[in-house]
Formats: C-alpha cells, sequence, structure tokens
C-alpha cells in the first residue's frame, strides 16, 4: 500500500527547503531523511531510487522526508560544493527529528556522500543516528567518511559513475559489508524491486 505524500517547506541555511513527507498512519518506527543524487547532473528529491527509498520506509512504518538540496525546484539557494549540502540535511534533521523515534539518514550517489557527512557530524554532536543506508554512494568523488557498522550499503557491479572498487577500497578498512547487485549499473534500472526487497531485509534486521 502507498503511503501519500505531502509538500513542505522547511526553513534552511540557504532559505527555504523543499520537501516530500510520507507519514504512515499509526505508531511510527522511526523518521528517515533522505538524499537525493548530484544537483549539477539532474538529481532532484523525485529521482526514482530516492522515491523507492521513500516508499520503502514508509511502508515499513517510519516517516520518510525527501527533500531538494539548495537550487534544486522550490529551494532556495545555489550549488555549494557539497559543504551547504550537508547544512541542508542537518536543517532537515533538525526540523523532522523525533527525540522518541530512531533516525535513519539514506542516500544516493551523491546523496550517500550528504548522508553519511550527516550521520558523522550528528555522531560527533552527541546525536547519532540509528541507521544509515546508502545506495551507489559517491565515493570515488567525494570524500566519504566511516558509517555505522551496521550500514546497509549497495552498490551495482556494473557501475559506470561510482565504480565499484571505489566503494569496495572505502569500505575494506571498516570492514564494511557491501551488497553487490551482478550486472546492475548506477542507476538501478529494472531494479528497484529488488532494491526495495534489499532494503526492507536490511531494515528488518
Amino acid at each position: 500500500m502507498t503511503v501519500p505524500s505531502t509538500r513542505a517547506d522547511i526553513a534552511g541555511p540557504a532559505g527555504r527547503i523543499e520537501a516530500s513527507i510520507q507519514t504512515p498512519e499509526g505508531a511510527l518506527r522511526g523518521v528517515a531523511v533522505l538524499c537525493h543524487p548530484h544537483p549539477l547532473h539532474g538529481g532532484t528529491m523525485d529521482n526514482k531510487v530516492i522515491q523507492t527509498l521513500a516508499r520503502t520506509f514508509a511502508q515499513l512504518g517510519w516517516r520518510a522526508v525527501r527533500f531538494n538540496f539548495r537550487g534544486v525546484g522550490a529551494s532556495e539557494g545555489q550549488w555549494d560544493g557539497g559543504k551547504g549540502e550537508v547544512d541542508d540535511a542537518l536543517a532537515v534533521v533538525a526540523a523532522q527529528r523525533d527525540p522518541a523515534l530512531p533516525l535513519a539518514l539514506g542516500g544516493f550517489s551523491f546523496g550517500g556522500y550528504v548522508a553519511a557527512q550527516a550521520a558523522a557530524r550528528l555522531a560527533a554532536a552527541g546525536a547519532p543516528v540509528q541507521r544509515v543506508v546508502l545506495v551507489g554512494p559517491a565515493t570515488s568523488t567525494f570524500v566519504v567518511p566511516p558509517v555505522p557498522a551496521d550500514s546497509l550499503v549497495i552498490h551495482g557491479e556494473a557501475d559506470d559513475v561510482v565504480p565499484l572498487k571505489a566503494t569496495l577500497d572505502w569500505a575494506r578498512p571498516q570492514g564494511l559489508p557491501v551488497v553487490v547487485l551482478p550486472g546492475v549499473g548506477h542507476f538501478f534500472h529494472g531494479q528497484l524491486a529488488r532494491l526495495r526487497e534489499l532494503v526492507t531485509r536490511g531494515l528488518s534486521r
């Protein structure tokens, strides 16, 4: 069953942040903030991988919050090379986080970098997240920090945007498992149902 979404505006460091929120009925399991791919390459909160993550979290009982980085859609501001985009994610977390509920951060590609950076910042501030989900994180083009040991990392074997080797090299020093989908490219064409299954299984552990 699809959980309907509502649009919202969130105050951010560069102005208004446009967001889409899916809140399932009944008691919530947590709040998930999800970060979209690179804004300069067409990434928005309506990216199909991010929408798949949001639907999956919502169907599992989490409030799922997608948002547009500064300068994307109706979000104010302009591209800031990654630094300001992490600040945007943290502003959304501050606005949506419920102290009584677990917090998850997720992201695809560039959004995976942002989610990992935001998680590291929150941990350093004494407010760690409970779950991290990264899909095809941009380990070859951005400095992605280490993530918690129970993080779910999914990568396509045939990724021609972020080579699988880059993510394995990043994960190896952490002893972090990476779920590899054989023959799958960066954008998970035709594989969204499979991605949903993997995330569902990972979150149900």
